[in-house]
């Protein structure tokens, strides 16, 4: 199957950011994927000496943590953390701030005042500090951390996709559909939706890029699931190695610093392959 030239795919791959922030994301997912088949042992398992440095044994290329666990086995298993919760949490904010945008651009009014209201609330909270918040009286846990990463993402969904239905709720097309009688359900998700879907795209990668610094932050802080290794479980663990033994905190740093980078690049890339005519105003 050939793209073609004048698609969004075949613009974002041959887009250098793009190209670039793919193939660093394909790693991260193949890490991820092959985790168990190349480490059937698991992350927690206790395979040599504690703070083996990079490099001083051929068994274990990047050391081991000061429980003598290998990290190299401890980035492969994080890796599916960390993409899970930033995923789920991104689609999770994606769906409600969408529907919330969607219902307040659409009917306006005292409906856009009281959902707008509810946006501005919720945002008038620093986002990490309100993570932080509904961890710790919930309790930590892989659910609790992607419901709190939910709740603090969605307000920029929901602003994104108001402005353009008070943008596009006016137009012609939309009232011949009002004219033969369609539902506004159907004009929603049908009609203007669609119409949407650009800026929604290109902001998935930034919101699964924020979650994964989220959820990073929040394990680093002694907030995230114990009975799971992530990245941020990696960091916690090395910090209290900061002095004798930086690797340990420094390897998983770059494991993030490369995917959020990817996620970054893949989102310049987006808004240039769906937005081609804004780049050739620049």
């Amino acid at each position: 199957m050939r793209l073609s030239r004048d698609t969004a795919a075949f613009r974002l791959i041959s887009h250098p950011s793009g190209a670039i922030g793919l193939i660093l994301l394909i790693l991260v997912a193949a890490m991820a994927v092959s985790a168990g088949w190349l480490f059937p042992a698991g992350p927690w398992t206790m395979v040599g000496a504690p703070r083996v440095w990079p490099g001083a044994d051929p068994r274990f290329p990047l050391g081991t943590d000061s429980m003598g666990r290998d990290i190299l086995t401890e980035l492969f298993y994080g890796s599916r953390v960390s993409l899970a919760i930033g995923i789920v949490s991104a689609l999770v904010s994606l769906v409600f701030g969408t529907l919330v945008g969607a219902i307040a651009g659409y009917y306006g009014r005292w409906i856009d005042d009281l959902l707008m209201r509810l946006t501005d609330a919720v945002q008038t909270i620093p986002s990490f500090l309100a993570a932080i918040a509904i961890v710790g009286v919930i309790g930590p846990s892989l659910t609790t951390i992607t419901i709190a990463i939910a709740i603090v993402s969605w307000p920029m969904i929901a602003r994104l996709v108001r402005a353009d239905f008070l943008k596009l709720r006016s137009l012609d097309f939309v009232q011949s559909c009002r004219i033969i009688g369609m539902s506004d359900l159907r004009i929603i998700f049908t009609q203007i939706l669609p119409n949407c879907l650009a800026p929604i795209i290109v902001s998935s990668s930034v919101l699964v890029a924020t979650a994964i610094i989220v959820e990073a932050s929040l394990s680093f802080l002694g907030l995230g699931d114990p009975n799971v290794m992530s990245w941020g479980t990696i960091l916690n663990v090395g910090r209290q190695e900061l002095r004798s033994g930086w690797y340990m905190t420094a390897i998983p740093a770059l494991a993030l610093v490369v995917t959020v980078l990817a996620l970054n690049l893949i989102s310049d890339a987006l808004n240039d392959s769906l937005n081609p005519r804004l780049k050739e105003r620049s």
